[in-house]
């Protein structure tokens, strides 16, 4: 029980990894909030957090609008009490060329990978100094960002950016007990994987289904599943932490050497 009864709100949790990470947050015994574009896929996850006896609250939730973070916040705290953590979860993949990527395709996956992310870190991380009592706030970047993959440039530099802006909120916010960590998954059980492989598919022949199946790690020999990413997160969101600061963990199976 590493975050009992302590506040986090998960934001992309409709679906995939964000769901996964709502679940391993409440097996951790905190109690949720958890938002999304539509209110019904994070209903479900709300759901699946009652499911273990903790405390949800499911919220629409556009990360690109801070009035829409701003709300979130508020409703989070009239509702749970509290903001202990704050998990940026929320993103958009978009694949093309690097020659061919349209500008506004380039635009939209900065706006919500980064924009977004960064407008929660700084609306959280104020109601966290209002409390007085600190908090953590974990990014979820990628091996993307490290690594960078082929027809993913716009993707590779939102997440590239997502690691560089964990460390500089890191070393700002150490004064006000804030501890900020990123997480780089790699090759996760989610809806996101299969889009990659129907993507590729889709230009070069083949079967997606099969080709998913092999975009797993190959030292793990299987995918990662959400709930496994949700448990780093977990901890990375907890006191035993305090140690891990302004890190961004690879959590892909062994595939990012760095």
């Amino acid at each position: 029980m590493l975050l009992k009864d302590k506040v986090i709100f998960v934001t992309g949790a409709g679906r995939g990894m964000g769901r996964g990470i709502a679940e391993a947050l409440a097996e951790a015994g905190a109690d949720v909030a958890v938002g999304d574009l539509t209110v019904e896929p994070v209903q479900d996850t709300a759901d699946l957090v009652e499911a273990h006896g903790r405390r949800a609250l499911a919220v629409p939730l556009d990360v690109t609008q801070p009035s829409s973070v701003e709300m979130a916040i508020v409703r989070t705290v009239e509702a749970l009490g509290r903001l202990d953590g704050w998990v940026n979860n929320a993103g958009v993949l978009k694949m093309d060329a690097a020659l061919d990527i349209a500008l506004e395709d380039w635009e939209v996956q900065m706006r919500v990978n980064v924009s977004g992310l960064f407008a929660c870190c700084q609306l959280a991380a104020k109601q966290m100094i209002a409390q007085g009592s600190g908090g953590a706030i974990v990014n979820i970047a990628s091996n993307a960002g490290k690594v960078g993959y082929p027809n993913m440039s716009a993707y590779n530099a939102s997440k590239a950016a997502v690691i560089n802006i964990t460390r500089s909120l890191s070393q700002e916010w150490a004064a006000h007990g804030i501890n900020v960590n990123a997480v780089c998954p790699g090759g996760v059980d989610t809806p996101m994987l299969m889009s990659v492989a129907e993507w590729i598919t889709a230009r070069a022949g083949g079967d997606p289904k099969v080709l998913v199946k092999e975009m797993k790690p190959r030292q793990l020999g299987r995918h990662v599943r959400p709930i496994e990413v949700g448990r780093v997160v977990a901890f990375l969101l907890s006191d035993h932490a305090l140690i891990i600061r302004g890190q961004a963990i690879n959590v892909d199976g062994g595939d990012t050497p760095y």
